[in-house]
């Protein structure tokens, strides 16, 4: 019998040679994963129907790593071994972090090139948190999918910058993924719009998701998504509003230093009361703390607005200044595009509407559309578009430069200049002699190195000695479609080159990623050996301790011998958990579970008999 061939529209004409790959939104809060499928992009869901994946990690006792919805369960627990919003840690350092660390339950470590995170099972980066979430989220679509994936487009706030890319693109090769590109959050978002909608003309995308703040003003045409301008705060998000109202129901409650785990409850506890204050108009938060302190505070929504206006108001100042780098007026603009979950506030929908005079665009799940816009431009860059293609012009976020003498900043590639971009500018040296030179790479929109951020330095030698200012070096900045940079320098005269793809010092080097794969690697056999030996001892201490409440009721049943029989099976059965291995312990188990099978049947039948005691035949 001969199959009959089907392809759906926008697939390849085989489906056996369909590509499969996805889009990933890696949020503050939660992630997700999408894909497109019969032409149409779809967020995928896990066993149990859920499209959101919180972006929480937990590190067990036993070993396990445990990712998403049973991590976020533990986090009012084990408070110190549950990494949340790690987001807002990826690529900084702790200097970045000086004025946010009294609030987050954490124990940092002393490393001032990257920040680490004291867990249980060792010091954690942000880079390898965020690699666990990305795993679960490539094992949800492996699963789905039924296949492996070629690669994934992950997006990235706008104001990243690239440190903070950089680092992305490295959790990502931790967790095994092909990263085919990196994607701003509000062009994925307008990716989205424009090609469900069929939209043109001048966008403004607001994102305001969990940990970071974006906005970028794009012109949409037919097959042309081009970014005019982009800005935001990526220290600004929903967590901010959920601490503010956590500092002020300490006011409230007259409530000073807390526990890790007493932190961790309120702060839970805020955050679903700031999202019922979207729909109703108070919600009370209730809690006993570990002290036995009541904690009993109503909140209004007038309240949390007054809280919050202030963190509302922050959000546009970045807007009037895309506005004003992308030349546009608020007349100018046809739509506001809301994106991400805090989006949802009531006075943040209020302040928009009233700032550009209309009523900002909502018929996208906000919380779906970035995640949905970058599965549609993966499966253009996997190669499975085969009709309306289109252009996506990104820009870059912050300028590109270098420092001069007098430790100032020279821009190279200023900010909001379209993607891919090659700039290159001449320099010369300052001493007679002089040969070599330190190009020292910054970003940042100051004129004084100091006020930039330092990426990346590297040595030109090899110049031939000549007077100062007759050295002709020509340094070129490129930065790929991913917001990457790299750097090369060259002497016209002699031709001698030098060259850096840009590193940030506080990131992880290309050897400290390579090492922690080849790690995984190499300990994924101990890591399975472990999670079995974890699994034997929860059976082998269940049973234990239903043998020994048995014993404690009924050992009256047993003969002498038999109950000593018992209790040397038990004490085996605890040497092994203690000492052996995943096998030993099952051989234990079964050994033990063998010597009470005559205890379970008289005690089965004492049961029995208490059951029918003082009732007649014809009763029964």
């Amino acid at each position: 019998m001969a199959l009959l061939q089907i392809s759906e529209p926008g697939m390849s004409a085989a489906p056996h040679q369909h590509r499969l790959a996805v889009g990933i939104d890696l949020g503050t809060t939660n992630s997700l994963v999408a894909t497109v499928r019969s032409g149409s992009a779809v967020c995928l869901s896990d066993e149990r129907g859920r499209k959101t994946f919180p972006s929480v990690v937990r590190y067990c006792e036993d070993g396990r790593v445990e990712a998403g919805a049973d991590a976020l369960k533990a986090q009012k627990i084990d408070p110190i071994n549950t990494i949340s919003s790690v987001k807002r840690l990826i690529g900084r350092t702790l200097a970045d972090l000086s004025k946010e660390t009294h609030y987050l339950p954490y124990r940092f470590g002393n490393n001032e090139r990257v920040i680490e995170l004291n867990t249980r099972q060792g010091a954690k980066t942000p880079i390898e948190v965020s690699a666990e979430i990305l795993k679960a989220l490539k094992a949800r679509a492996e699963e789905s999918l039924g296949g492996d994936l070629v690669g994934a487009v992950i997006t990235v706030p706008a104001y990243f910058d690239d440190a903070q890319r950089q680092a992305t693109k490295d959790a990502a090769r931790l967790a095994g993924l092909n990263v085919l590109r990196l994607l701003n959050e509000p062009t994925a978002a307008a990716i989205a719009y424009g090609l469900d909608n069929g939209s043109e003309g001048t966008f403004v995308v607001y994102d305001l998701g969990g940990g970071t703040f974006d906005v970028s003003v794009l012109q949409l045409t037919q097959g042309l998504f081009q970014v005019k301008a982009t800005g935001g705060n990526s220290a600004l998000g929903g967590d901010d509003f959920d601490h503010r109202v956590f500092c002020h129901i300490l006011e409230r409650a007259d409530l000073s230093k807390l526990s890790e785990q007493d932190s961790q409850l309120l702060l839970a506890l805020t955050r679903e009361a700031k999202e019922t204050l979207t729909t109703e108009t108070s919600t009370t938060v209730q809690a006993t703390l570990s002290d036995g302190h009541k904690v009993d505070v109503t909140i209004t929504c007038q309240e949390f607005h007054q809280l919050t206006q202030h963190l509302v108001q922050k959000t546009i100042e970045p807007v009037k200044q895309a506005l004003k780098d992308a030349g546009v007026t608020k007349a100018d603009i046809k739509g506001v595009i809301m994106v991400g979950g805090s989006t949802r506030m009531l006075h943040v929908q209020q302040a928009v509407a009233a700032f550009f005079g209309q009523t900002p665009l909502n018929n996208l799940n906000p919380d779906e559309v970035v995640a949905l816009g970058a599965a549609v431009q993966a499966n253009v860059l996997a190669g499975n578009k085969t009709d309306g293609e289109w252009l996506l012009l990104d820009v870059t976020p912050l300028s590109l430069g270098l420092e001069t003498y007098g430790g100032l900043a020279e821009k190279i590639i200023p900010r909001n200049s379209t993607l891919p971009v090659a700039r290159a500018q001449e320099f010369t040296t300052f001493k007679d002699g002089q040969t070599a030179m330190t190009i020292h790479v910054v970003q940042g929109e100051r004129e004084l190195v100091s006020d930039c951020r330092s990426l990346a330095k590297f040595t030109l030698r090899g110049i031939p000695p000549m007077v100062a200012g007759a050295a002709r070096i020509r340094v070129t900045f490129q930065v790929d479609a991913d917001g990457l940079l790299s750097v090369s320098a060259q002497e016209q005269t002699t031709g001698v080159s030098a060259q850096i793809e840009v590193k940030p010092s506080y990131g992880l080097d290309d050897g400290t990623i390579t090492q922690m794969l080849k790690e995984g690697m190499s300990n994924a056999a101990d890591d399975k050996a472990a999670r079995a030996r974890a699994e034997a001892t929860v059976e082998a201490e269940s049973l234990m301790d239903a043998i020994k409440a048995a014993l404690e009721l009924d050992s009256d049943l047993l003969e002498a011998e038999e109950l000593a029989k018992i209790e040397a099976d038990i004490t085996a059965l605890q040497g092994s958990v203690e000492n052996g291995h995943a096998d030993e312990i099952r051989t234990a188990v079964t050994a033990l579970s063998h010597s009470t099978d005559g205890f379970a049947a008289k005690r089965m039948n004492r049961n029995i008999q208490r059951a029918l005691m003082g009732q007649s035949v014809d009763s029964i």
